[in-house]
């Protein structure tokens, strides 16, 4: 009995720590947050070398009396695997930090910095709204964002300049690491193709990179006014302003990076029947598609859970979702498509070309 009663105690204990460490869990954004707002990462890489816990305090932008608590958001950070530590020895009498794979993604100057995402996720305009995610579940309201702020994302975007610079600038960020990836393993994607359309191509950073690799391609980066207004074309790029449920400029291909994941089925629908209509070439034209796919048994557990907080992240500030191959197969084939092949060769997202 003694033995059950111990098993059991041991049991709640789980659970509690469960329960404490989902519920602490913000904590590790927060102090990633802070991190970057106070340039950790760049004092680190410029010091080129374990800098230690005394250098890292002066070099900050910080007020002296807050000095002592630097070890502890360090601590958390490194905890969160965004630094390593390295202990003191006899000749080194404290604790140094150098940068690990995901801080050196978070320097300035990196070609490939993400920055700007967790500026963007983790900003009161996209926090608050999951303050409403109970609320949001009693009424009528299409998504808790909705709720806090009485209009859509986009409209919100389209009118607050804040929001929309930083969310421009967390997928211009985002969309060059894939960019390069894709143009490094998927280059057959793109041959004899002659003209591409980048639908919701924000600033033009994915057709500047398969533009630079295939200067015979045309190509259109078609996005709201409000996101193209002032762009200039240049060489085989032009800027076209328009609505992707009303129309899509022709072209043999179509790129759609990371934009059905922000629509419903019947949203995502209309906007793929949009595509097929401006394929110009039936027999090799295709729509490329850049998205999650939900559902790899192979893939570890924490892309799965990045894929899960995306998901549920669409729920709150947008009407879409992440979806599985059934899903896609199921729009693809509803909007007139004959066949479809998804390469998983991008990390959280996978490549879907989609054939006419």
């Amino acid at each position: 009995m003694d033995f059950d009663n111990e098993d059991h105690s041991a049991k709640l204990l789980r659970a509690q720590i469960h329960i404490f460490n989902q519920t602490f869990s913000f904590i590790n954004s927060m102090s990633l947050k802070c991190a970057i707002d106070l340039c950790i990462p760049d004092v680190i890489h410029k010091y080129d070398q374990p800098m230690p816990l005394s250098q890292l305090i002066s070099a900050l932008p910080i007020h002296p009396c807050k000095a002592s608590f630097v070890a502890r958001l360090m601590q958390i950070l490194t905890h969160s695997g965004f630094f390593t530590q390295h202990n003191a020895t006899e000749n080194e009498q404290e604790v140094s930090y150098v940068l690990t794979d995901a801080s050196r993604l978070l320097l300035k100057d990196h070609p490939f910095s993400l920055t700007s995402l967790p500026k963007v996720i983790l900003d009161p305009i996209l926090v608050n709204p999951w303050f409403q995610l109970s609320n949001w579940f009693t009424n009528e309201d299409p998504t808790p964002f909705h709720t806090e702020n009485g209009m859509t994302f986009w409209d919100f975007a389209g009118c607050e300049p804040k929001l929309n610079h930083l969310f421009n600038d967390a997928m211009t960020n985002d969309t060059r690491l894939v960019s390069s990836v894709v143009i490094e393993k998927c280059k057959g994607v793109f041959e004899g193709l002659e003209s591409l359309v980048d639908v919701g191509g924000g600033t033009g950073t994915m057709v500047k990179a398969i533009a630079n690799s295939f200067p015979q391609l045309k190509c259109i980066v078609f996005d709201l006014p409000h996101v193209v207004d002032g762009l200039q074309e240049t060489g085989n790029i032009k800027y076209v302003e328009g609505d992707m449920f009303e129309a899509i400029p022709s072209a043999d291909s179509i790129v759609l990076k990371s934009i059905l994941h922000n629509w419903n089925d019947e949203e995502c629908l209309k906007i793929l029947k949009r595509c097929k209509e401006a394929i110009t070439n039936k027999d090799k034209g295709k729509v490329i598609i850049i998205d999650v796919v939900l559902g790899n048994e192979k893939e570890d557990s924490e892309l799965n859970q990045t894929k899960l907080f995306y998901d549920v992240e669409m729920m709150v500030l947008v009407t879409g979702k992440e979806r599985n191959e059934r899903d896609w197969a199921k729009l693809i084939f509803s909007a007139g498509f004959s066949n479809y092949k998804i390469t998983p060769i991008l990390g959280l997202r996978s490549l879907i070309e989609v054939h006419a």
